[in-house]
């Protein structure tokens, strides 16, 4: 491993973790204010703590995404899906050290395993839909927003489906949850399977809508800001 990918490694660890952290924070306290924008809130602070240097994924799915619209390498794209299940795990285990651990609850017989797995899957499309567009797109290279509208993202959905399917939209934080007690493992291939379509129709789409060329590389606006500023620098 390089140094630059050992770098985005570490980040991916990191960003996963703290997002996995509040996740777990938030669901193991009753009557918590505001959870899903505290939720929606970490992940922005991470994105743009974070996204200059591996792109802020924290989120197999929106790897995948990435991926698939061709601004991550193979090679990148599996190093980080391994960083984000490890910071998942890790920060289930750091919760659970401070809080317990949870209880999975009973099942719903209102929830049915298509209603899951359609609020996972448009949950993750509209997160995936927007990492794509505000932090991938030319049209919107160099923005200072795309953590806030990342971040905005999950806070809506989670406050639209989050009483139907939790609101994980991030295979990682199905992990982590599974792992705290608060949700049962034999469920998780619904939450994979509907988060990672859910990011393979994003991106499918991206690609129909903007009808470019994929780029190559996956850092965020900033770098490309960074970039063009570099280049009039060294053209003066």
């Amino acid at each position: 491993m390089d140094a630059s990918l050992l770098r985005k490694w570490i980040v991916e660890f990191i960003g996963t973790f703290f997002l996995v952290y509040v996740v777990g924070c938030v669901s193991l306290q009753e009557h918590v204010l505001l959870g899903p924008l505290a939720i929606g809130a970490s992940l922005m602070v991470m994105i743009f703590a974070g996204g200059h240097i591996s792109g802020g994924h924290y989120n197999p799915a929106v790897t995948l995404g990435v991926w698939i619209r061709g601004a991550c390498g193979t090679l990148e794209a599996s190093f980080y899906l391994v960083a984000q299940v490890i910071g998942a795990i890790v920060a289930s285990i750091a919760v659970t050290f401070l809080l317990g651990h949870g209880s999975a609850p009973a099942p719903s017989t209102v929830t049915t395993a298509a209603q899951l797995m359609l609020a996972e899957g448009l949950g993750t499309f509209a997160l995936v839909y927007t990492v794509l567009n505000v932090a991938t797109a030319p049209a919107t290279s160099g923005n200072s927003f795309y953590g806030l509208a990342i971040g905005f993202t999950v806070f809506a959905q989670a406050v639209a489906v989050g009483k139907v399917s939790g609101g994980a939209f991030n295979p990682a934080v199905a992990i982590g949850v599974a792992v705290l007690g608060l949700a049962n493992g034999s469920n998780l291939w619904m939450y994979w399977l509907s988060e990672f379509l859910g990011a393979g129709v994003a991106a499918g789409f991206f690609l129909l809508l903007n009808r470019e060329k994929p780029h190559e590389a996956s850092v965020a606006s900033h770098d490309r800001a960074q970039d063009q500023t570099n280049q009039s620098i060294r053209a003066v």
